[in-house]
This record gives structure tokens, C-alpha cells and sequence, in this order.
């Protein structure tokens, strides 16, 4: 069955960098598009970032451009969520997602990320 697993969460200063990860499995991983969505305290969650099949196109939230990078590793079958500059209103829990398999779209179940002194 397809399975996400996103790893890379941690307590980081404004300002620092996290890498985030998400090992997936269970699909052919490099046929399909795939996303890193947030949810934030007391908020709905947002598409953060997207990479499509095979890498060739990417794109951002306009909050997170010029700070995030997605790139996707498909011969580990790995998505990354590199996050430079961090600010205290990128805190939240960072999911990933796939495009959509056979009809349905799956989920991780998220790492956290605080951005706090």
C-alpha cells in the first residue's frame, strides 16, 4: 500500500534552515507529482510547494519563494523540503502528498516544525 513518511522536523531559530524528508513507497514513485502542504496552529493547511513527475517543473506559495526549495530524489524515492530563512509564521506541521494514484491523492501523517528563539 503507498505510505509516506516525512522525517526532518525540529525546534530551529528564526532564521536557520531545516531540511525536510519524505520516503515514500508503495507506487511508482517517479511517475507522479508530489506536494509539501503546512497546517499552522489554529489554521487551514496550504500547499507550500509542488514538484512534478520526473522533476522538470516546481513551484511555491508566495510566501515561501526565493526561501524554499523542493527537489525529489527518485531513485530513493524521496521527496525534500529545503527551508532556509526561517520565520516564526513558517511553524506548523509539514505534510507531503502525492498527485493522484488510481483516483486518490495520499498523505503523510507530518512532521512538526517551531520557529522560535
Amino acid at each position: 500500500q503507498v505510505q509516506l513518511v516525512e522525517s526532518g522536523g525540529d525546534l530551529v531559530q528564526p532564521g536557520g534552515s531545516l531540511r525536510l524528508s519524505c520516503a515514500a513507497s508503495g507506487f511508482t514513485f517517479s511517475s507522479y507529482a508530489m506536494n509539501w502542504y503546512r497546517q499552522a496552529p489554529g489554521k487551514e493547511r496550504e500547499l507550500v510547494a509542488g514538484i512534478t513527475s520526473f522533476g522538470g517543473v516546481t513551484n511555491y506559495s508566495d510566501s515561501v519563494k526565493g526561501r524554499f526549495t523542493i527537489s525529489r530524489n527518485d531513485a530513493k524515492n524521496t521527496v525534500y523540503l529545503q527551508m532556509n530563512s526561517l520565520k516564526p509564521e513558517d511553524t506548523g506541521v509539514y505534510y507531503c502528498k502525492t498527485g493522484v494514484i488510481r483516483g486518490i491523492a495520499y498523505w503523510g501523517k507530518g512532521t512538526l516544525v517551531t520557529v522560535s528563539s
